[in-house]
């Protein structure tokens, strides 16, 4: 129903709006389960030398420490034709967060998110000298996360170039050029003199942008690119992936890009609701998948019982140390 899909995934923060990942109702009785996912080739997107041009006609707001940019402004300049793919424009017009091989819910912060990044805090997970893959990123606030903890590497995935271009970039560009100047960088990345008694702090700056990379298509696509590519690959030590589990359909494509792009001594910390109304996918559903292909462990290491109950699963290889 309805009423079940507005349950299945509300978002967190200040950008939610009335759209609704779809039920069985809204499509003739058709679930998106049963939908085959369309192809979408992957991409990589280049960092702008102007880090300033990316935020221009973007609202940047702050939550739990980040910045990012306000997505009711960039629907509106989506819609006045800023968006190649016409995402927005469906997405309106259905009043969906879904259209499955269309548009895949990139451009909101979904509450297992925060979950997530909850859950970094309290484990004390460790991203410094690591590489990190934010897959299915949307905003890109795992990546950040992880970018801002002396991570390696950072490397960003959606399904939506025009998330990337739109969100996910502004996004990690605002934190960067925001911290960067807080820390005594200017919108350049030079260092200025750090005021007196400045305590240090974990943060981003500009020169830290070519730390990351930025994807969009589909899993299996992107995990072709960048394993097929001439520059260097070093497989992910820490997968982060949020709210990604809610279509099976899409388990048997997830699981093998993990298992294809994961080390050997790697870690996946996967979040999601127990269950994902209208679409059928859920955290049990997913870790009997996982099971029955008998390529990795899984735990549950957190379980939030406020609302509709939400799960943090760390994965890793059977065979890994």
């Amino acid at each position: 129903t309805q009423e079940g899909a507005e349950k299945s995934k509300q978002t967190a923060g200040p950008i939610a709006d009335s759209r609704a990942r779809p039920g069985a109702d809204e499509h003739g009785g058709e679930t998106p389960s049963k939908k085959k996912p369309c192809f979408k080739a992957a991409k990589e997107h280049s960092i702008p030398e102007e880090l300033k041009k990316v935020l221009e006609n973007k609202v940047v707001e702050t939550a739990s420490g980040l910045y990012y940019v306000n997505v009711s402004v960039v629907e509106m300049m989506c819609l006045d034709g800023a968006d190649g793919e016409g995402i927005v424009s469906k997405s309106v017009s259905s009043r969906s967060d879904l259209i499955p091989g269309v548009y895949e819910g990139g451009l909101k912060i979904w509450e297992c998110t925060f979950d997530l990044i909850d859950y970094f805090s309290e484990a004390e997970i460790q991203f410094t000298n690591k590489t990190v893959l934010d897959l299915g990123c949307g905003a890109g606030l795992l990546g950040i996360v992880a970018l801002k903890g002396k991570a390696e590497k950072v490397h960003f995935q959606d399904y939506n170039s025009t998330v990337i271009d739109e969100i996910t970039l502004p996004n990690v560009v605002a934190n960067c050029i925001k911290e960067g100047s807080k820390m005594g960088c200017g919108d350049d990345g030079k260092t200025s003199e750090p005021p007196l008694k400045r305590p240090k702090k974990a943060g981003c700056s500009p020169n830290m942008l070519p730390k990351c990379r930025f994807f969009s298509g589909e899993w299996s696509e992107v995990s072709q690119l960048l394993l097929s590519s001439n520059k260097p690959f070093s497989k992910y030590d820490v997968i982060l992936t949020s709210e990604t589990i809610y279509n099976p359909d899409y388990y048997s494509a997830l699981h093998d890009t993990l298992a294809q792009l994961l080390d050997k001594n790697g870690h996946v910390y996967l979040a999601s609701k127990a269950y994902y109304f209208g679409v059928g996918g859920g955290i049990h559903l997913f870790e009997k998948f996982v099971e029955e292909r008998n390529v990795f462990r899984t735990s549950i290491v957190k379980i939030i019982d406020k609302g509709l109950q939400r799960y943090i699963m760390e994965m890793a290889f059977k065979d890994s140390s």
